[in-house]
């Protein structure tokens, strides 16, 4: 999780890949459209390592893992 970085300075506090303005979020977005990390690294963020983009997905599962989810039902 080094990799993973909160500042509020940057990005109003958006977790970023260390050294860049790179938000976990939009590299998850991009892994969610299917795009290969090479491509990611190709196309859209080349200062981006192979190591970044596993990190962003290892935050994302520690979010989920920490949170308690409570599942409600409605009544219909």
């Amino acid at each position: 999780m080094d990799r993973i970085i909160v500042n509020p300075q940057i990005h109003f506090g958006k977790p970023v890949v260390k050294g860049t303005r790179i938000t976990v979020q939009n590299v998850l977005e991009l892994v969610n459209e299917n795009l290969t990390f090479d491509k990611i690294i190709q196309d859209y963020y080349p200062d981006l390592k192979m190591e970044d983009i596993h990190a962003c997905l290892q935050y994302a599962i520690a979010l989920v893992a920490a949170e308690d989810i409570h599942i409600s039902s409605v009544a219909a």
